[in-house]
Protein backbone atom coordinates (compact mmCIF):
# COMPACT_ATOMS: atom_id res chain seq x y z
CA UNK A 1 0.00 0.00 0.00
CA UNK A 2 1.40 3.41 -0.92
CA UNK A 3 1.50 5.95 1.89
CA UNK A 4 1.10 3.40 4.66
CA UNK A 5 0.79 4.10 8.38
CA UNK A 6 4.31 3.72 9.79
CA UNK A 7 4.14 5.11 13.34
CA UNK A 8 1.65 5.88 16.11
CA UNK A 9 1.75 8.19 19.10
CA UNK A 10 -0.16 8.12 22.38
CA UNK A 11 0.46 11.29 24.39
CA UNK A 12 -0.91 12.74 27.60
CA UNK A 13 -0.08 14.82 30.65
CA UNK A 14 1.49 11.83 32.49
CA UNK A 15 3.82 10.26 29.94
CA UNK A 16 5.46 7.90 32.44
CA UNK A 17 2.04 6.73 33.65
CA UNK A 18 0.90 6.05 30.08
CA UNK A 19 4.10 4.13 29.38
CA UNK A 20 3.52 1.95 32.46
CA UNK A 21 -0.13 1.42 31.51
CA UNK A 22 0.65 0.19 27.98
CA UNK A 23 3.68 -1.79 29.15
CA UNK A 24 1.51 -3.58 31.72
CA UNK A 25 -1.54 -3.92 29.47
CA UNK A 26 0.08 -5.22 26.29
CA UNK A 27 3.60 -6.16 27.36
CA UNK A 28 5.05 -3.50 25.04
CA UNK A 29 8.79 -2.89 25.25
CA UNK A 30 9.04 0.89 25.73
CA UNK A 31 12.37 2.72 25.82
CA UNK A 32 12.09 6.27 27.21
CA UNK A 33 15.80 6.70 27.83
CA UNK A 34 16.10 10.09 26.10
CA UNK A 35 15.96 13.76 27.15
CA UNK A 36 12.27 14.10 26.17
CA UNK A 37 11.19 10.91 28.03
CA UNK A 38 9.48 9.86 24.78
CA UNK A 39 8.92 6.12 24.98
CA UNK A 40 9.75 4.35 21.73
CA UNK A 41 7.64 1.22 21.27
CA UNK A 42 9.16 -1.68 19.35
CA UNK A 43 7.13 -2.96 16.43
CA UNK A 44 5.70 -6.40 17.04
CA UNK A 45 5.31 -9.09 14.41
CA UNK A 46 3.16 -7.66 11.65
CA UNK A 47 2.74 -4.34 13.50
CA UNK A 48 4.25 -0.90 13.51
CA UNK A 49 6.35 0.85 16.10
CA UNK A 50 5.26 3.96 17.90
CA UNK A 51 5.73 6.24 20.84
CA UNK A 52 4.11 6.83 24.22
CA UNK A 53 4.95 9.88 26.25
CA UNK A 54 4.20 13.33 27.59
CA UNK A 55 2.44 15.89 25.43
CA UNK A 56 3.93 19.37 25.26
CA UNK A 57 0.76 21.10 26.47
CA UNK A 58 -0.72 18.40 28.72
CA UNK A 59 -3.44 17.45 26.25
CA UNK A 60 -4.32 13.87 25.34
CA UNK A 61 -3.79 12.78 21.78
CA UNK A 62 -3.56 9.65 19.64
CA UNK A 63 -2.01 10.17 16.21
CA UNK A 64 -1.09 7.90 13.33
CA UNK A 65 1.75 8.90 11.00
CA UNK A 66 1.58 8.23 7.27
CA UNK A 67 4.74 7.90 5.18
CA UNK A 68 4.89 10.43 2.32
CA UNK A 69 7.56 11.51 -0.17
CA UNK A 70 6.94 15.25 0.25
CA UNK A 71 5.56 16.69 3.49
CA UNK A 72 4.59 20.10 2.11
CA UNK A 73 2.90 18.63 -0.97
CA UNK A 74 0.84 16.33 1.26
CA UNK A 75 -0.15 19.26 3.52
CA UNK A 76 -1.13 21.33 0.48
CA UNK A 77 -3.28 18.49 -0.84
CA UNK A 78 -4.90 17.97 2.58
CA UNK A 79 -5.80 21.67 2.69
CA UNK A 80 -7.30 21.55 -0.82
CA UNK A 81 -9.47 18.66 0.40
CA UNK A 82 -10.70 20.53 3.51
CA UNK A 83 -7.97 19.80 6.04
CA UNK A 84 -5.85 22.30 7.96
CA UNK A 85 -2.14 22.32 8.73
CA UNK A 86 -1.49 22.21 12.47
CA UNK A 87 2.28 21.64 12.35
CA UNK A 88 4.38 22.59 9.33
CA UNK A 89 7.30 20.36 8.32
CA UNK A 90 9.99 20.08 10.97
CA UNK A 91 13.02 17.88 11.55
CA UNK A 92 12.99 15.75 14.69
CA UNK A 93 16.48 15.85 16.26
CA UNK A 94 18.15 12.57 15.32
CA UNK A 95 15.00 11.38 13.56
CA UNK A 96 12.76 11.87 10.58
CA UNK A 97 10.96 14.96 9.28
CA UNK A 98 7.32 15.27 10.35
CA UNK A 99 4.24 17.45 9.90
CA UNK A 100 0.59 17.30 11.04
CA UNK A 101 -2.81 18.32 9.75
CA UNK A 102 -6.41 17.97 10.83
CA UNK A 103 -8.89 16.26 8.56
CA UNK A 104 -12.33 17.82 7.94
CA UNK A 105 -13.62 16.00 11.06
CA UNK A 106 -10.93 17.55 13.28
CA UNK A 107 -8.76 14.43 13.67
CA UNK A 108 -5.01 15.06 13.83
CA UNK A 109 -3.03 13.02 11.30
CA UNK A 110 0.75 12.97 11.14
CA UNK A 111 2.97 12.83 8.10
CA UNK A 112 6.51 11.46 8.15
CA UNK A 113 9.36 11.38 5.67
CA UNK A 114 12.55 9.47 6.20
CA UNK A 115 11.34 6.71 8.45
Amino acid sequence: MANSVVHFEILGSDGAGLQKFYRDLFGWKIDANNPMNYGMVEAGKGGIGGGVGPSQDGSTLVTVYVDVDNLQAALDKAEKLGGKTVMPPMDVPGGPSIAQFTDPGGNVVGLVKGM
